[in-house]
């Protein structure tokens, strides 16, 4: 990748030949935006982020395109495999506590909760929003518990976020999309994966290995649910994609 401020252009040489675009295009956007993706993930730039006290560990663009979503399907219950420190369990309790959503729940679930971060996580002014389980997500007593937590009539959108190999996303897929609701989504994150496997902290298997790869075979084998980027609310440029480490994720449910 060439850039050349003086004659404002931006150049690709690889296996294919080179390409060239005007440094201040679409394309050129799309392409040094994939870049600094792989280059700030390896320098876990998603590790500096809090949400209300609590790290968070997302890309801030993830985040405001989830409330986004949650804004337009308003849940009053959302369910996130993978907990970490909690800060997104925090980010999506403010969100349906800032909408005015009438019974707004939380249900975090992870195979350990650090102590540490349960004691943080019990202590915020969020948690009676927030329900914690513990074990593994696809284990049939924990699916089964937070199964119960589902009421008639509940609006329920599911973010995967736990252990994100293919074939966990893909059991975690089969275990919560049933609690989805009709217009609803259940999202497998971190789909970047796919682009990272060649970055120095990546791994080469993930090439093939990643949640947007359980994410499509679902959707192919599931007509009830449509894989789709959710369609921004406002866009006065000519951009159409998102700056994300989520793509593919979003299954919407029909």
């Amino acid at each position: 990748m060439i850039i050349d401020t003086e004659s404002k252009t931006l150049s690709i040489e690889d296996g294919d030949g080179c390409s060239k675009h005007s440094l201040y295009s679409k394309q050129a956007f799309e392409l040094l935006s994939r870049q600094w993706l792989k280059v700030g993930w390896n320098e876990k730039y998603p590790y500096t982020f809090s949400w209300m006290g609590r790290p968070i560990i997302q890309l801030p663009e993830d985040m405001i395109r989830m409330q986004e979503v949650i804004y337009r399907v308003r849940p009053n219950l959302i369910i996130e495999t993978g907990v970490a420190h909690g800060g997104s369990l925090v980010f999506y309790a403010s969100i349906l506590k800032a909408m005015g959503i009438q019974d707004p729940r939380v249900i975090g679930v992870d195979i350990e909760i650090r102590p540490h971060n349960r004691t943080a996580l019990e202590s915020h002014e969020l948690f009676p929003y927030i329900t914690l389980v513990e074990g593994g997500s696809t284990t049939p007593e924990v699916v089964g518990q937070v199964t119960e937590e589902v009421m008639t009539g509940d609006n329920v959108l599911v973010i995967l976020d736990s252990n994100h190999t293919r074939a966990h996303v893909a059991a975690e897929l089969e275990a919560y999309s049933d609690l989805v609701s009709v217009g609803s989504y259940i999202v497998a994150t971190d789909g970047s994966m796919r682009d990272l496997h060649d970055v120095p902290r990546g791994a080469p298997h993930w090439q093939h290995d990643h949640p947007a790869a359980a994410a499509e075979e679902f959707a192919l084998e599931n007509p009830t649910f449509v894989l789709e980027q959710p369609e921004w609310p406002f866009n006065e440029s000519k951009l159409e994609h998102n700056v994300t480490h989520w793509p593919n994720a979003y299954l919407r449910r029909v």
